[in-house]
């Protein structure tokens, strides 16, 4: 066992001494330590429970002949840090929460790791530091929210709350129906109901097959969340000993292409692919985003969810087969993109997983000869004014996939809130908020404030936004995002002037300004990318090991 090295020996009997005073006994000593990340955390709705599950789960592993040891990592709420400077921690978070990770597990060489994330950043922190670890992992979420509703019984969620309060600036809704939004929104624990980031991750966990079958659609605070805490319980102790699943034996190209694949066909958030890039190069997968469009190119997008079909959320694709039906429908028509015989942590291959799994409702889960787009949900773009590419999750735009405008330019995404509440951005201009990538932010802000102030507004069918930040997984609109090169370190979303003429075209994965190459030479002779004052040590630090987002935003040690 790993853990041999702190327990076993003459040498070692401070390292028990200290121990014991734990309350182990020495029948302990024989069992494998388990590490139980977990991210509870009091202020985010999908966390404030974890801590009782994590009881459930660690009385599961010794139940089942492990000794398990609870630790905790940070969280950060992106709705809650949204709109102000707070989100300017969300993404560092993930760096912190893979090095805990990493810490704790290598500095008291335990033998397995559990898992229990559910939101934002904290899934994909928790799997960069597991694959720098490296020990049989099984990961199990805290589960989806389930939706709220209207009194007249319309379903809403957090994009609802978001998006209305555009819709009370422009007196649409009274302060009255406001409240009632705000207090029916998100009516339980759980990661947001839609495939916002979290949903969309913890699907993802179950694609790569890290995680168990219901990972990313069972509802939170339900008996079935609950059995599956403690099956996870139980798999951790039978495999915690057993090479073979070691999570990089599970994560590879293979897994990774599989999550992709299954990204597109649920048109994911479109922070996945900052994230898949970061899971790849921990994984030492060879990910470049160029080939994303490959996998768009042959995969049928055949389930929308909340943003983008705002009446559907993860309960419903819970009740309509979850992922199973999913990758079922897909492996029909998947052109060899995906690798039914990937292995999972649960000991069966991901076709034997999915086995013969059925839409269980065609209005929720589409066929493939049904589907809402022969592409998928996500596509990255390319041009002058993205030269190392940007993304766009097409599963949520609303009008046309081609689009021209002028640019209405602002430098921060405070300016950009500021400008559009007061009326300067109209039909047919494209916003453009720049110098919140990874390190103009610093952090990449999310910018589901302007995005949703827009839709609130009644022109998410007139009006384009591109930024070097990113967007929640709640936007939709056709929100261009991860601009590299950034703004900071002299992209040409820098250059740009109020009035330039900006061409998106998502079907030829194109973006451009129109802009001779004398006219950008003379501007770049002129440019100095602005640097914003940080008070803060943290943000300061990973602005200066930060790559952009093309390249996952990982830190450079």
């Amino acid at each position: 066992m790993r853990s041999d090295i702190i327990k076993k020996g003459y040498t070692r009997a401070p390292h028990r001494s200290l121990l014991r005073a734990t309350g182990l006994k020495d029948e302990d000593f024989e069992k494998p330590f388990i590490g139980v990340a977990n991210s509870f955390i009091e202020i985010i709705p999908g966390h404030f429970f974890l801590n009782k599950y994590s009881e459930i789960l660690k009385d599961e592993i010794r139940k089942n002949g492990c000794v398990p040891f609870e630790f905790n990592c940070i969280g950060v709420d992106d709705g809650i840090a949204m709109g102000h400077s707070g989100m300017l921690y969300s993404l560092p978070s993930r760096e912190l929460i893979a090095n805990s990770i990493e810490t704790v597990m290598n500095a008291h060489a335990l033998d397995a790791l559990v898992c229990m994330p559910n939101c934002d950043k904290i899934v994909p922190g928790m799997v960069m530091g597991a694959l720098r670890v490296n020990v049989p992992t099984v990961f199990v979420s805290g589960g989806p929210m389930k939706k709220g509703y209207t009194k007249k019984g319309e379903p809403i969620d957090l994009s609802t709350a978001f998006e209305a309060v555009g819709k009370f600036e422009t007196k649409e809704i009274s302060a009255e129906e406001l409240k009632e939004i705000e207090c029916a929104a998100c009516p339980s624990g759980g990661s947001c109901s839609g495939m916002f980031t979290a949903n969309s991750m913890n699907t993802l966990c179950e694609a790569m097959g890290i995680a168990l079958k219901g990972n990313g659609t069972v509802p939170a605070l339900t008996p079935e969340r609950e059995e599956l805490i403690r099956e996870a319980g139980r798999r951790i102790c039978e495999i915690a000993l057993d090479e073979k699943y070691k999570i990089r034996n599970i994560v590879n190209e293979k897994s990774i292409q599989n999550a992709l694949v299954v990204d597109m066909a649920m048109g994911g958030s479109s922070n996945t692919v900052l994230h898949i890039l970061a899971i790849a190069r921990e994984a030492g997968v060879n990910l470049q985003i160029a080939g994303l469009n490959e996998i768009s190119r042959k995969i049928a997008h055949i389930a929308k969810i909340s943003p983008s079909l705002p009446n559907v959320h993860m309960e419903d694709i819970d009740r309509a087969g979850g992922l199973s039906a999913v990758i079922n429908e897909i492996s029909r028509r998947d052109n060899g993109l995906l690798d039914l015989g990937a292995p999972t942590v649960t000991g069966e291959s991901l076709g034997e997983r999915v086995g013969a799994s059925v839409i269980k409702d065609e209005e929720v889960i589409h066929k493939v000869e049904n589907a809402y787009s022969d592409v998928g949900g996500l596509a990255i773009l390319f041009g002058n004014l993205a030269e190392q590419g940007c993304v766009i999750k097409t599963a949520g735009i609303i009008g046309e996939r081609k689009f021209s405008g002028k640019a209405v330019c602002f430098n921060s995404q405070d300016e950009a809130i500021e400008g559009i509440s007061k009326g300067k951005v109209g039909k047919g201009d494209v916003v453009v908020i720049r110098y919140e990538g990874p390190r103009g932010g610093p952090g990449m802000q999310e910018m589901l404030s302007p995005t949703s102030l827009i839709m609130g507004r009644g022109l998410g069918a007139d009006v384009a936004l591109i930024t070097d930040g990113r967007f929640s997984g709640a936007t939709r609109g056709l929100s261009v995002g991860h601009v590299s090169p950034e703004a900071a370190e002299g992209g040409m979303i820098g250059l740009l002037q109020d009035g330039d003429i900006i061409d998106i075209d998502v079907d030829t994965y194109a973006i451009n300004v129109r802009l001779s190459e004398e006219e950008i030479a003379e501007r770049r002779a002129k440019f100095k990318p602005l640097e914003k004052l940080l008070p803060y040590r943290w943000l300061r630090m990973y602005r200066k090991l930060v790559t952009n987002a093309s390249n996952g935003a990982i830190l450079e040690a």
